[in-house]
């Protein structure tokens, strides 16, 4: 029992080891993807900095994604953000910090973000953003079983830094919004004194989109997408729908386009506190592994709201 044991400890080591050399290797052809998440609805000025102040309020959101649960090594990611309008009229403001981890890699993306929001209409709102970032990057080369060793990867990593910078246009009524970014415009690459790979982080497009029905005064519903192009890679489309009952409780699907479905569910505590979960189940081969159990996210997200004001119900996005 103890040799089986062992054996797949060792087998689920070898997989991580092969899905990290993959993703270096997968660098130089498709580029460097940014974090992923399900609850993007939740989570938007992650990926599109015109979204800082645009609940009108100071909003603070935690977010924490384990992917491929029980394989080791696989992605895990926290987000922190916290945004608000500010004193001068349709400017806004956010700070956000995104750890994403896989295998013996670790990076850590701190990004200011700013706004400034023009009236279109009694009800519309078009912001435009700017991102302004530092990412560290580290790298523990020795924590991996090397079947071949490479000399060059003797030297691990250790909070490599580089600057970047991005923007995006965010519109929204109180009903539908819209949103076009690219969170990273530089192309920084990594290792390339390696032999193997010269990975280089590739610029991220977003086109996030929603809308809000009233089915009837208790029943709300919105679908929801977000689609992310990278050059090289191929493109990648998310799709949901939710429903909110009394203003309250959020049950949903989604489905991300050849790679997985998901189970969304949320809960407004109160006025300003959300609790929203999702668990993802992989649709290719990778979801048929042993060791895969699916990926799980949760946020906890905060709206310090001191004055109702016209805000007649919760936001929904």
């Amino acid at each position: 029992m103890s040799f089986i044991k062992q054996h797949i400890h060792l087998t689920k080591q070898v997989l991580a080891n092969v899905l990290f050399f993959v993703m270096l290797s997968a660098c130089t052809l498709y580029g460097q993807q940014d974090a992923q998440y399900t609850q993007y609805m939740y989570n938007t000025v992650s990926v599109n900095p015109g979204y800082a102040g645009s609940r009108g309020h100071l909003s603070v959101a935690a977010l924490h994604r384990s992917q491929w649960l029980g394989l080791d090594g696989a992605p895990t990611t926290q987000t922190l953000n916290v945004h608000s309008p500010i004193g001068y009229r349709g400017v806004g403001l956010g700070f956000s910090v995104v750890k994403d981890d896989i295998g013996p890699t670790s990076e850590t993306n701190f990004d200011i973000d700013f706004s400034y929001t023009i009236y279109t209409s009694t009800e519309g709102r078009l912001s435009f953003g700017l991102k302004a970032g530092a990412n560290l990057l580290d790298i523990r080369f020795s924590e991996l079983n090397q079947f071949a060793p490479d000399v060059t990867l003797a030297q691990d990593i250790d909070n490599r830094f580089s600057p970047n910078f991005g923007a995006g246009v965010y519109y929204h009524t109180n009903k539908f919004y819209a949103g076009l970014s690219v969170p990273r415009f530089l192309e920084v690459s990594h290792f390339e004194e390696s032999s193997i790979s010269t990975a280089r982080e590739q610029m991220n497009f977003y086109l996030i989109t929603g809308y809000v029905w009233d089915l009837n005064p208790n029943l709300k519903f919105k679908p929801t997408l977000l689609s992310k192009l990278v050059q090289g890679a191929p493109l990648q489309v998310d799709v949901s729908a939710n429903f909110m009952l009394n203003d309250k409780f959020i049950l949903g699907a989604a489905y991300r386009w050849d790679a997985a479905v998901s189970a969304l569910v949320g809960f407004n505590i109160s006025d300003g506190f959300f609790l929203g979960m999702a668990y993802d189940r992989e649709i290719t081969e990778l979801g048929s592994v042993a060791f895969n159990d699916g990926s799980f996210e949760v946020i906890l997200r905060y709206d310090f709201i001191s004055s109702k004001g016209n805000l007649k119900s919760p936001r929904f996005f």
